[in-house]
């Protein structure tokens, strides 16, 4: 390091630790932190600097803002504050990776990143929960992202299991919340239950140190709630966000004045999170809970509601088909034909001319040369069959009688057996499949209702116990279950989510602009 010398700087140990990110006024360090689950599959991942003491008094923050808002410099200005960094020492430390607050740069990740800070001589541990900015992100999936990562994160072995203060990080200037800034808030709130309200704190940055009046009047109209003072006004803090900028000779007294403004309202805000009574996350876990339930559901019944769809048309065809067969056999049983089928008769011959032959009855013919002397004929016989006939046929098969078979056509009724056993086993086959759908379809008709009851007393609990009941995740699947209700005629349920579309309709539209192409 050019411009300090290590050896002799009171954070000197620290400083052979860390990471030298830039060589300025002040220099920038990156403190050298472990790092817990660092695999993406993971809904989370920590970094940790020091060592916890479990009987030592511990703070635990959760961050909450877009990108650009400054979070995390201000993050790294809690840490600052903690160690003891003053304006002389002409150094800064950042414990985060983020460089959103650097660039414009899409955020890379959209998991929760956990912060321990223990450092020995700290009067306090201190966690800090770091939820991602994504503003540039437009999509619904990112809060059930967010919402899986916290549960996660509350229920592990060494999770979070209480939380001190919800902080939203709002630009001191502002004179009213983007519709993106307002589905981050709305989606972290969400998680909580109604009773996290006490401990929800505002901290604006980038402030000049006036009154935030614009800001204030903005949180005011986005209807967020949070702590109040004992004049019923929202408690919050201003911060400059200026003790990384470069100090130079002819800005040097501005740098002071900034560092010395954010480090005594950084004492305030620490000063008041000492005081404040952390917040089980028990009924937070119900929460989110609900919520993984109702997310679970809704795929489920529109799986269902699509497989009636498909049945229910294979019925209507396989219907049409059987009255088709049907009438076809109906038609089949009052229909006779005649047709003619040929055949032959024996027929009289005049004796006269038939005397003294023989007609082979195989051939149907008479045998000419038959009619000879008796010795002859019965040389013939000798060798038992006829060398006159075609076929060389055996006596036996040889007559004198005078008749001779000629061609004839008869005609005979045809009933269509052959085509009646045809249809009627179709009819038999389609009769015993649309059977077998109507008993699908019944199955699946009490599958729906259950499951749009179960979808709805999602929606009804979550409204009960939610800090913020107005969430877009509900909100996503308000029309879809309102319509599901009307079909079941479940009317009165469909107007109370109707109720609930009807008096957030701003924050609706909040939906429509994160889920637009």
């Amino acid at each position: 390091m050019n411009s300090l010398n290590q050896d002799s700087h009171p954070f000197c140990e620290i400083i052979k630790k860390s990471v030298l990110i830039e060589d300025r006024n002040p220099a920038c360090y990156h403190l050298q932190t472990s790092i817990e689950n660092s695999d993406q599959s993971e809904p989370y991942r920590k970094m940790v600097f020091g060592e916890r003491y479990k009987n030592k008094p511990h703070k635990t923050i959760l961050m909450v803002g877009e990108t650009g808002t400054g979070k995390t410099t201000l993050i790294n200005t809690m840490i600052n504050y903690m160690l003891g960094v003053q304006r002389k020492d002409k150094v800064w430390f950042e414990i985060t990776d983020d460089q959103s607050d650097r660039t414009s740069v899409h955020s890379q990740t959209s998991r929760i990143t956990v912060y321990g800070f223990y450092l020995q001589e700290s009067p306090i541990d201190l966690t800090i929960i770091d939820t991602p900015g994504y503003a540039d992100t437009r999509t619904n999936n990112l809060d059930k992202e967010i919402a899986n990562s916290f549960l996660r994160l509350s229920e592990s072995a060494e999770g979070i299991h209480e939380i001190d203060a919800v902080c939203l990080v709002i630009r001191a200037y502002q004179n009213r919340l983007p519709e993106r800034q307002r589905y981050i808030f709305d989606a972290v709130q969400s998680l909580f239950g109604r009773d996290i309200a006490v401990n929800i704190l505002l901290l604006f940055t980038h402030s000049t140190g006036t009154q935030p009046k614009n800001a204030l009047t903005a949180v005011k109209e986005a209807e967020i709630k949070c702590a109040v003072n004992d004049k019923n006004q929202p408690v919050f803090f201003l911060f400059n966000n200026c003790q990384t900028d470069t100090a130079d000779e002819e800005s040097e007294m501005i740098w002071e004045q900034s560092w010395d403004h954010s480090s005594s309202r950084m004492e305030q805000f620490f000063t008041f999170l000492d005081k404040m009574k952390p917040k089980t996350l028990k009924m937070t876990r119900d929460v989110l809970r609900k919520w993984e339930q109702l997310e679970a559901k809704i795929p489920d019944l529109n799986s269902c509601v699509q497989l009636m769809e498909l049945k229910q048309d294979e019925l209507k065809h396989t219907q049409e088909a059987l009255e088709k067969n049907k009438n076809y056999v109906i038609y089949l049983m009052s229909f006779d034909s005649e047709a003619e089928v040929p055949n032959k008769v024996n027929v009289n011959i005049d004796p006269n001319i038939t005397k003294g032959l023989m007609y082979c009855k195989l051939c149907e013919q008479p045998c000419p040369e038959s009619r000879m002397s008796k010795g002859i004929w019965q040389t013939i016989r000798g060798n038992n069959h006829c060398t006159v006939c075609p076929n060389k046929c055996h006596i036996d098969n040889h007559t004198k009688e005078p008749k001779i078979p000629e061609p004839k056509t008869t005609k005979e009724k045809n009933t269509n057996t052959d085509l009646k056993m045809e249809y009627d086993g179709k009819v038999k086959d389609g009769e015993s499949l649309v059977k077998k759908l109507n008993n699908e379809l019944h199955k699946l008709e009490k599958k729906k209702i259950k499951l749009v009851f179960d979808a709805f007393h999602c929606v009804d609990t979550l409204q009960i116990i939610a800090h913020n009941t107005d969430s877009l995740i509900t909100l996503q699947h308000l029309d879809f279950l309102i319509e599901k209700l009307k079909e079941i005629n479940e009317l009165e349920k469909a107007k109370t989510l109707e109720d609930i579309k009807k008096a957030r309709e701003d924050k609706h539209r909040a939906v429509e602009y994160i889920t637009r192409d």
